[in-house]
């Protein structure tokens, strides 16, 4: 499911592209709003794909928000839909997936918003890792990681459903891993966000973590929190 925000100053034309988004099979509108502020804060807290956006809006412009998905480093597309061409060049400088000039048609937007669907679809199939282990090969889909953990010589990558131990070092597996979804904790942590049920003080500048759906407990420094209540919650 693409997991859509869009965010346009004037009324008419973000119901033109609720009316389109809203019709599109494996399309879910997470928000739409007339404030590039409150989309800011939508983007946040919620987990989105896509942000359509336009560009020129008071206060903080659809190419802020770009810059701001951009400089973050979030795995997010981003599709302009604007009466102004002078941010062409610019928008494409900071990977915007497509500029759309007002007026448009259905169909331009379909397409456009049908390329990033087959493009998740492709990413979801390739979205696994191999674990070395002596003379096996464990192949984990990234998705089901809920943390790793360097303990000694080894490493342990817990998931959903069993817990794979192997030498390679946090920093092998970290290159492998999205950065969105995967954040180095602590030295001997890599956590996925997305499993993250609860913070408990552990001293001055640590927490202990705990997870949707296993027991074992990770290690989180207290930079690593306000990073996250920042940029993720």
């Amino acid at each position: 499911m693409l997991k859509v925000g869009i965010v346009d100053d004037r009324q008419i034309d973000l119901d033109k592209v609720i009316g389109i988004a809203s019709q599109m099979e494996g399309v879910e509108i997470i928000f739409a709003t007339t404030s590039a502020e409150e989309a800011y804060e939508q983007i946040k807290k919620e987990e989105i794909n896509l942000l359509i956006a336009d560009i020129e809006m008071p206060h903080l412009s659809g190419y802020e928000l770009a810059d701001i998905i951009h400089s973050h480093a979030l795995h997010i597309h981003v599709i302009f839909v604007t009466g102004n061409s002078g941010y062409a060049v610019h928008a494409f400088e900071i990977n915007v997936h497509d500029y759309i000039m007002k007026p448009y048609t259905k169909d331009r937007l379909t397409t456009s918003i049908d390329r990033i669907i087959e493009k998740t679809k492709q990413a979801e199939i390739t979205g696994r890792i191999y674990i070395k282990n002596k003379n096996d090969i464990h192949i984990v889909l990234k998705k089901d990681i809920i943390f790793i953990e360097r303990t000694g010589r080894s490493t342990t990558i817990h998931t959903k459903n069993r817990a794979v131990k192997t030498y390679q070092t946090l920093k092998e597996l970290e290159g492998e891993l999205r950065e969105r979804d995967f954040i180095r904790s602590h030295r001997s942590f890599i956590i996925n966000i997305h499993y993250i049920k609860n913070f408990s003080l552990y001293a001055k500048n640590s927490f202990v973590v705990t997870f949707e759906g296993i027991e074992e407990k990770a290690m989180i420094t207290k930079d690593k929190v306000d990073f996250l209540q920042e940029n993720y919650f």
